[in-house]
């Protein structure tokens, strides 16, 4: 099968190239050559701008692909690019979109009314109806490098992808993904405090015990490299992400067990935390979803278990931490200053002894 995968340089993208290139397809990326990144030498590259794509529609032509991938759509402009240009010479096309779709991260945000919504969250669950979540009053200038955020939009993508019936799609919506190449380092703030010995970690007890489904890059690029292959996806919408879905607790234990770091894990109420720890999150908003319809439809499995992926994720962490670090983030003096004005009975929940 022909393969063309708009992006795929990033955090996602050199593993489901690499799965498709290992089962024997031909693959080639549209990217801006920006990002480096260890790709099977079999790949083909085109080198452009996204909003100039148009511009390599005779080498496209010459490749003739089955399948376009698109691995990183922002807005309905860069989704409706691709679709314009590839019906009538693509046979299908797969998107990769984000579970913040879903009406649930609007009420996380605090950007949709009402209670929270029930959770798992199956593909058919409701929808956000505030569109552009990181939209704000004033629009971003065009040098600010968010700029891009203000016409941030999935659900603007699902529409236009599964829009054009001559070229039909198949959507993945995305969980919170980790592993090594993660540029927002998921696991760096507690690993730093274990590596630096700090004696215990302060959680909000919101969100000790709120849930975020989550999924290893490897695991996720597993998924997304089979929806391409399997023609039985046509048309439809998969939500991407582990069986279980841990707290943030359970989270915090397993890496505590998996690094022999014997702190204490500290639960207060919001108003207990040191400023740089508050989040203004609504955390009785679980973002929890339910991934069975792409295993009992494609036959998905994660090919990598959750301690293995664990162990990679750390190794990497720790091999490459973020080249600016904002100190801020670890004020251990405000930290300090809470713990010892808790009572011996706060500090109970020692990892060593889990």
């Amino acid at each position: 099968m022909r393969v063309l995968v708009v992006g795929g340089t990033g955090f996602i993208g050199p593993e489901v190239v690499t799965n498709l290139v290992q089962r024997g397809h031909d693959v080639m990326l549209f990217h801006r050559g920006r990002t480096s990144a260890d790709l099977p030498v079999q790949v083909q590259h085109i080198l452009g701008e996204r909003g100039s794509i148009a511009e390599s529609a005779g080498e496209f032509k010459r490749f003739a692909p089955e399948v376009v991938l698109d691995m990183w759509p922002h807005g309905e402009q860069d989704a409706r690019a691709v679709v314009g240009l590839f019906t009538g010479l693509a046979h299908r096309t797969v998107a990769v979109s984000s579970q913040d779709v879903y009406r649930a991260y609007g009420k996380l945000l605090g950007i949709e009314a009402g209670p929270p919504d029930p959770v798992p969250l199956a593909e058919n669950a409701p929808l956000r109806e505030q569109l552009y979540p990181y939209r704000g009053v004033t629009p971003r200038s065009q040098d600010d490098p968010d700029y891009w955020m203000d016409d941030y939009e999935k659900i603007a993508v699902e529409r236009a992808y599964l829009s054009e019936p001559n070229l039909p799609g198949t959507i993945l919506r995305l969980p919170m993904v980790y592993g090594p190449r993660d540029d927002q380092h998921r696991f760096f703030d507690w690993l730093k405090r274990m590596n630096d010995q700090r004696p215990a970690i302060i959680l909000d007890e919101h969100i000790a015990s709120w849930r975020w489904t989550r999924g290893y890059v490897e695991n996720v690029a597993a998924a997304i490299a089979l929806t391409v292959v399997d023609a039985r996806a046509t048309g439809h919408t998969y939500n991407v992400g582990e069986v279980e879905t841990l707290t943030w607790r359970e989270w915090a234990h397993k890496t505590a067990r998996a690094v022999g770091w014997n702190g204490a894990l500290v639960i207060v109420p919001p108003e207990r935390l040191p400023a740089h720890l508050v989040s203004h999150l609504d955390y009785r908003q679980h973002l929890l979803t339910d991934s069975s319809r792409i295993r009992q439809e494609l036959g998905y499995a994660e090919p990598v278990p959750l301690n293995e992926a664990l162990s990679r994720t750390i190794a990497w962490e720790r091999a490459n931490p973020p080249e600016k670090i904002d100190l801020e983030r670890f004020d251990y003096t405000a930290e300090d200053e809470v713990l010892a004005g808790l009572r011996p009975s706060d500090l109970s929940e020692h990892f060593g002894n889990s």
